[in-house]
Parts: C-alpha cells; structure tokens; sequence
C-alpha cells in the first residue's frame, strides 16, 4: 500500500490520501482479475465466468469513479457552491449504484438467453483454478475496502468493497456449476449466471436506497447529534438544548441550527460569549457550522416551577409525547409559551393540541397558551 500512496501522492492519514490510494489498488487489482476471467470464460464458452470478468472490470470503474469524485468533492467552496462540493460524493455513489444495476440486468439477460440456447462448456481445471485464485484475492480486497470505506466515511468506497466482497460469493457458485460439469457432465451454468445477477443487484439496489436517502436529506447522523448535545447542554449558562437540526454537505461537513435554553435573567452580553466560544469550538473540533437560537426561561420563580411541574406530569400521562421545552410564563401577557416533542406515530396533532389547552385553561385559568408541536428533527 506504501507503493500505492506514493504512486498517488497521497497522505495515508487524510481521508483523501486513503480513499484514493484504496481506489488506486483496486483499479489495479480488478482490471486484471476481469482480463484473466474474460479469457478463460472464452476458452470455456461459460456465461457465468465471462459474466464475473465484465463485473469485475465494472468494479474498475467504480473505482475510478470514487477516485475522481472524492477529487472533485475536495474542490474549495466558490460563490455557485458556498458549502463547497462534499455532495459530489454522494452523486458519484448514485452513479456506481446505476452501473452495479445495469450490469446486473445485463448478466441476468444473458444467462436467461444461455437457459434457451444452451452451448456445450469447455470447462477446464485451469479455468477453475483462475477463478478460485481470483475469489479469494476479491474477498480480501473487497473486506480491505469496505473497511476503509467506512474509516473514511465513503459511501461510495464501501459500495465498491461490497460489490467485491460479493464477487467472491459469486466465484464460488460459479466454482461450484464448474465441479458439477466435470464430475457429472451437467451444466448449470446459466442458472448460476442467474444468481450471479441477482446478487449483482441486491448490491445494486441497496447502494442505490442508501445513496438516494443521502440526497434526500434523511435525519443527521445520530452519534454527532448526540455528542453535540451533550456538549451545548453542559455549556455554562445553558439550562436546555432542543430542535438540532443538522444539514449535511458531504461525509464531513455539516451545518446546522439548535436552540438552547437560558434563564431570563441573563444579559446578551453573557450568553453571546459563552455561545460564540461553543460556537467555533463545535466548527473546528466537528466541521459543523452551528446557529444558535435562544428560548428565555424563568427556571426559578414559584410561578414558573409551578408550570415546569405541571406540564411535565401532562406529558408523563400521553405515551406518544416525548418531552418539553422552551416553557415561559409572560406575566405582563398572562401568556404561556412551551414545545411539546412528539414521536413520529403521533398522527393526531389537532386533538393534542385541544387537549392541552383544556388542561392549561383548567390549571391556569385566563392564560393564553402558545403551543408548538414537533418532532425531533434528529
């Protein structure tokens, strides 16, 4: 791998320098691997063989693809892209995820064309032995690169090392149709080849699902909500943290927005050091650039614990409310403000909705109420 690193002028300890250099050996590994199947499934007139080289030479090219993607996802942020091009990856994993697809339609049209019009094999040991060779070489290879994938945090590097790791399942089969035609003189080789395309695209499929819901924006990841959240509750001067959004703009790069919870009494000048310090620690140490929002709470009043006690035990009472926050009791407005935080399955929120104002106006008699309900949004 030293070689490969140097070859590409690559750090090993960048994420760059290692998915590069992981793309590098497998274009090498795989281009020559497809040449040696593609000759001896011709020598044997076997689809599957054949079928396994064109794959392979495939997996060639979705190594180019992740190499020259996570090139392009380096570029510098410019007034077109001010995030900067990180989601590039993301479309290259799309691309690769369209390629495994298409090739495994391709191998399931010629096996089913093999099924109809049968050729003699002409399977030889020689062949048996290049696949066999080349099964294991593809398992440690794949398993190399699915875990450099996920070191790097590449989508695309690990759907390349799945891909690989599959061929190898995929040899087998083929290695095993290969026995039963020597020993037997019964070929199944075209229903191998169908099996062959069928794990082609499951794989397919599978990136295709992951990479899409990528684009489409699912929920920030969980790991870094959560240290987040840690770290912004523990800050000095913050009483709560609710509403995390997180934005994300390619493996590493993160935006995103919270809102915390500080005693009223506070002044500005407090919290904006304390949050502006938070603020560039979280950008620096996280990549994530961080907005604050901020929810007045009057945490020590007899009024507002009252409240505080209240609205808590409503909430212990209804399964599908997760929580409050952002509670304040303006005396000047006789108005109460609070979020309520509901799971997904919660489908009725206007009967909620009716059901808290009853039992605010119930326990505060006169209070206009101001309530938000949300989801968490990670």
């Amino acid at each position: 791998m030293n070689l490969i690193y140097k070859v590409f002028r690559q750090d090993p300890e960048t994420r760059e320098g290692m998915i590069a250099a992981t793309s590098g050996l497998g274009i090498v590994v795989n281009l020559l691997i497809a040449l040696l199947k593609i000759v001896a499934g011709l020598m044997a007139a076997s689809v599957a063989i054949v079928s396994e080289g064109v794959n392979n030479a495939v997996d060639a090219l979705t190594s180019v693809l992740t190499l020259v993607g996570t090139k392009l996802a380096g570029r510098h942020p410019d007034e077109k892209h001010p995030f900067g091009y990180g989601r590039v990856e993301y479309l290259t994993s799309l691309v690769i995820s369209i390629l495994i697809t298409v090739t495994g339609v391709q191998v399931l049209t010629e096996s089913i064309h093999q099924i109809r019009n049968p050729e003699e094999l002409k399977i030889s040991y020689i062949s048996m032995i290049i696949v066999a060779v080349a099964a294991v070489v593809k398992f440690f290879l794949g398993m190399y690169t699915i875990k450099m994938g996920k070191k790097a945090d590449s989508k695309a590097l690990e759907a390349v090392g799945m891909e690989g790791r599959n061929d190898s399942f995929v040899s087998v089969l083929t290695l095993i149709s290969s026995g039963i035609f020597l020993m037997s003189g019964v070929s199944i080789d075209a229903w191998v080849g169908v099996a062959v395309a069928a794990l082609i695209l499951k794989t397919g499929i599978e990136v295709l699902r992951d990479t899409v819901s990528e684009i489409l924006g699912r929920p920030g990841q969980k790991e870094l909500a959560d240290e987040l959240y840690r770290l912004i509750r523990g800050a000095d001067g913050v009483l709560g943290a609710a509403d995390m959004m997180l934005h994300n703009y390619g493996p590493d790069r993160w935006s995103g927005s919270v809102n915390v919870e500080i005693d009223h009494k506070r002044n500005v000048g407090d919290v904006y050091r304390n949050l502006h310090r938070l603020q560039l620690y979280i950008c620096h140490r996280y990549h994530t650039v961080m907005v604050f929002g901020i929810y007045a709470v009057d945490s020590d009043s007899p009024d507002g614990k009252a409240m505080r006690t209240e609205v808590g035990r409503f909430v212990q009472d209804h399964d599908r409310v997760l929580g409050f926050h952002a509670l304040y009791y303006d005396r000047e407005e006789n108005a109460l403000y609070v979020d309520l935080v509901v799971d997904y399955d919660l489908r009725d929120w206007k009967a909620l909705r009716n059901e808290f104002t009853a039992f605010a106006a119930g326990k505060w008699p006169g209070t206009h109420v101001e309530l938000v309900i949300e989801t968490e949004y990670v």
